[in-house]
């Protein structure tokens, strides 16, 4: 009881600190001159912040079905207690987005929002390749495993936090911060953040964005550098489809249509497309090199010389698999379909390729390229729908750019802040073609084994990176969106 009593004086004379603080604003420099939690607040909250992650995990949202509407509502209740309206809209039964404000003025102006977003829907899990329950949640030697910790419920979380903070902390807002958690991002955003910016655009409005793409890269036990995502490549879903003639399995035909897809799909993997450079790639390399070992960062110098730059790319393409990605559009084949029965020879026969395309790169190019490649009346191709939108990449020069790398390298003293095109699609891409400055910036300190594991098995988050990230995270808000 006397503790509680304490803590409660404690809260008390904290808050009236906080009402007088802007008597003693001026004078004092911009950075300091903030409204901010304490330290000791924030850590509360980060220490909050991993049961809210642990709880989110458990909630199964793999997509699909998604079923994002019960996380929403499980952060619903969380707002709720911290005396934060949120709203729900669905698109389908089950599917939507959750859209939650902290308000800067009774007439707040979109056009300076920052918005905090994060998806709810998972990619789906090889259970047998797991170490630990995918859906658990398992804090195990200073990692919680779970699919989602990174991408991107940890996010989600984070912003929450953030969200959290500052609203316990009584700061005054120069803009409106806006929480949004939104679902089907991993199946193209239809029933998420595309019904979100079609439908109810007044609610997630705003001029800035902070998501997920980004990333804070560690090496040798350092942060090497920060990469802030400001465009992306457009992803599109192309079947390749052999038709021939159908018969029983112990009279072959040379018209087989599993074979001519076999083949096709063989000669469309061993291609590469021809390596292009862009002001985002360009930025990258450039800045990455000081930073990477002497042989390879010299080749990375070396990608745009007159004289050494094919050797180069050809050396910088296998030393990296995102590299290469970021280097050329990619064709990767994903998928492949055919046959009713074992001893029935099929008509037809089906694969997929998800193409991805380096930003302003049009797709027929690369598809007249595969027809000549492949060469075989028995082979078409067909464009699936939903392709990624060719979105104008966001300023390297702006505001929220420079106070994320401002930042950074507060945080990160010695660290390198570089521009960072994504080589994965995510919801950016809708606000940047509403000129919505939107960045990636996964805030979390990650190796890149970490790093590799989305998607993939045993994805787990580093509880220590966790807290770091949320600190970066809440330290660029604060410094965008706080009046000094």
């Amino acid at each position: 009881m006397v503790r509680r009593t304490v803590r409660m004086l404690l809260v008390m004379l904290w808050g009236m600190l906080a009402c007088s603080a802007p008597m003693y604003a001026q004078g004092v420099p911009a950075a300091a001159a903030a409204v901010a939690p304490a330290p000791g607040d924030l850590s509360q909250v980060e220490g909050e912040a991993v049961n809210w992650l642990q709880g989110l995990i458990r909630i199964n949202t793999t997509n699909p079905p998604g079923n994002e509407m019960a996380a929403a509502k499980y952060l619903a209740g969380i707002l709720d207690r911290e005396g934060i309206h949120s709203e729900f809209y669905e698109s389908t039964p089950g599917r939507g987005f959750l859209v939650a404000r902290l308000a800067s003025s009774a007439l707040p102006d979109p056009s300076r929002a920052l918005l905090l977003m994060g998806h709810l829907d998972v990619v789906g899990v090889e259970r047998a390749k797991w170490s630990t329950e995918p859906f658990g949640a398992a804090i195990l030697n200073g990692y919680m495993y779970g699919r989602g910790t990174i991408d991107d419920k940890g996010m989600t979380i984070a912003n929450l936090a953030v969200l959290v903070a500052l609203k316990r902390s009584g700061a005054h807002l120069n803009r409106d911060i806006i929480f949004l958690a939104e679902g089907d991002e991993e199946a193209g955003g239809t029933t998420g953040m595309r019904f979100a910016v079609e439908k109810h655009w007044d609610k997630v409005a705003a001029g800035y964005a902070l998501n997920e793409g980004g990333r804070v890269a560690v090496k040798d036990g350092k942060v090497q550098y920060v990469g802030v995502q400001a465009g992306e490549k457009v992803m599109v879903n192309v079947d390749v489809i052999a038709t021939g003639k159908s018969g029983h399995g112990s009279t072959p035909r040379k018209d087989n249509a599993v074979a001519h897809l076999a083949a096709a799909i063989a000669k469309i993997a061993a291609y590469e497309a021809p390596v292009q450079y862009n002001s985002l790639t360009r930025g990258y390399f450039e800045g990455i090199a000081p930073t990477e070992d002497e042989e390879t960062g010299k080749w990375l110098r070396a990608l745009e010389s007159s004289d050494r730059a094919d050797h180069a790319a050809r050396w910088v393409s296998g030393a990296s698999p995102v590299w290469n990605a970021m280097l050329r559009d990619t064709i990767a084949p994903t998928m492949l379909q055919a046959g009713v029965r074992q001893n029935v020879v099929p008509s037809e026969a089906r694969g997929v390729l998800n193409i991805r395309l380096l930003p302003g790169n049009m797709l027929e190019p690369l598809l007249g390229k595969l027809r000549e490649l492949v060469n075989d009346p028995q082979i078409r191709f067909e464009v699936e729908p939903g392709a990624t939108e060719p979105a104008p990449s966001s300023s390297v020069t702006g505001e929220l750019y420079n106070t994320i790398a401002r930042v950074a390298v507060q945080k990160y003293p010695g660290t390198t802040v570089v521009p960072y095109m994504s080589t994965g699609a995510t919801d950016s891409a809708l606000l940047r073609m509403r000129s919505v400055q939107a960045y990636g910036l996964l805030p979390f300190p990650l190796t890149e084994e970490d790093a590799a594991r989305m998607h993939a098995e045993d994805e787990r988050i580093p509880l220590d990176s966790f807290h770091k990230g949320i600190e970066f995270l809440y330290s660029v808000v604060n410094d965008f969106a706080v009046a000094k």
